[in-house]
């Protein structure tokens, strides 16, 4: 990892200098790596030569290409290699001196059968931080067993809290365990990058990352919650139960809309613009506890409200008085909001089949740093020839691993 100077003008990312050997599959991990590639690391994706990654065939898919690849893995290079053979285990072995950081999500072990346990791993390159992202960690009786996404919400307690009182828990329609143990990962190897740039003699570092521990982490208060009171959170629908009002109303013309006036002197603003100012000094609204305490009857005079009124009657009432709310936006509401266009927090990533495709911009931002929109994800082993002669093969070397099934 290089050393440098960093200045405001600095248009490399704040991780620049950083390698980053992605071989990890479908999402979370990929997607950590995905994160470190837009703060400018240096990250090269490594599949299998029959490109069977399951994300190359994960919804949406066009006429064939891969969209959600293309947009995951952007920023990335990216090489074929086989690591279960002879061959692509040695050339693996030879690629890791020239990377920080190795990314693996495979079950507990599988490395260690392929002849790439963590000591012939450290013996290709000493200070090498591997990054090993699973569903359930390292150790422990469910360390070997397969993981997704819902398995990491159910377990973790994430998907006890969603959905209707009384009614059967939800999943949301997108893996959200992964992409959040994903951001864990992203943390991971960006405290590991900053402990070495702090001390370049310190060892290389081994994280164990649990999916099903990311997402529990994110549920901070709920232990001591369940020790200290005896209460076990539950699904509440919409509707918080820990600080009121802040739920989600339809208006009259049937939009629906998210409202947070929890605070006293939000709370009170929001009296005042709903006609009802009185209700502020209500003995049983006028604190956030006595709030939460009488949560239907407060709940059925806003809800009144809101379905007696159009959403534009709505939303000016509440812009009028500083009341934090949002109508529930589509992607179509995204792509057409004057506020993300004027940040432009969709950018259009170049692509080879497509021109180019809308995503997220990198998030968040730094100053000195304005990345152009990286490029799709890469085909499979498109940088083969650029990366394997780096380390030495020449193409006639290249052609008989490919031959072989190898690359």
């Amino acid at each position: 990892m290089s050393q440098h100077s960093h200045t405001p003008q600095d248009s490399r990312g704040p991780l620049h200098g950083l390698r980053i050997l992605d071989m990890a599959t479908v999402l979370a991990a990929p997607f950590a790596c995905t994160l470190c590639a837009d703060m400018g690391a240096d990250v090269v994706k490594l599949e299998l030569p029959d490109g069977s990654d399951p994300l190359r065939g994960l919804a949406p898919v066009k006429e064939g290409l891969p969209l959600y690849w293309k947009v995951a893995n952007r920023g990335k290079r990216g090489i074929s290699l086989d690591v279960r053979q002879p061959e692509g285990r040695d050339l693996f072995l030879r690629l890791l001196p020239g990377f920080d950081v190795l990314v693996e999500n495979f079950r507990t072990g599988t490395l260690d059968r392929w002849g790439l346990d963590t000591a012939t791993l450290r013996a290709a390159n000493p200070r090498l931080i591997i990054l090993r992202l699973t569903g359930f960690g390292q150790t422990g009786p469910y360390a070997a067993r397969a993981g997704f996404a819902r398995v990491f919400e159910a377990m973790s307690g994430f998907t006890n809290l969603t959905g209707d009182a009384g009614g059967p828990p939800l999943h949301m329609n997108y893996p959200a365990g992964d992409v959040m143990a994903g951001l864990f990962g992203a943390f991971a190897i960006a405290t590991a990058a900053a402990e070495r740039r702090l001390d370049p003699e310190s060892p290389g570092r081994e994280i164990d990352l649990s999916a099903t521990e990311a997402l529990f982490r994110l549920l901070e208060p709920l232990a001591v919650e369940y020790e200290q009171l005896g209460q076990v959170r539950q699904r509440a629908g919409n509707r918080a139960t820990y600080t009121a009002p802040s739920n989600m109303y339809a208006t009259a013309n049937g939009e629906w809309v998210s409202m947070v006036a929890s605070s006293n002197p939000i709370f009170r603003r929001l009296c005042a613009a709903i006609g009802r100012p009185e209700l502020a000094d209500d003995p049983r609204f006028a604190t956030n506890p006595a709030r939460v305490q009488h949560l239907e009857a407060l709940d059925g005079i806003i809800g009144a409200w809101f379905g007696a009124n159009d959403y534009p009657t709505v939303a000016a009432a509440l812009e009028a008085r500083e009341i934090p709310f949002s109508k529930i936006f589509s992607i179509e509401d995204i792509l057409e909001d004057p506020h993300f266009q004027a940040r432009q927090a969709i950018v259009r990533l170049p692509d080879p089949d497509l021109g180019s495709v809308p995503a997220p911009c990198q998030v968040p931002r730094f100053s000195g740093y304005t990345p152009a929109p990286p490029r799709t994800g890469p085909t499979v082993g498109e940088h083969n020839d650029e990366i394997y002669a780096a380390v030495g093969l020449t193409p006639r070397d290249m052609e008989a691993l490919r031959n072989q099934g190898v690359l």
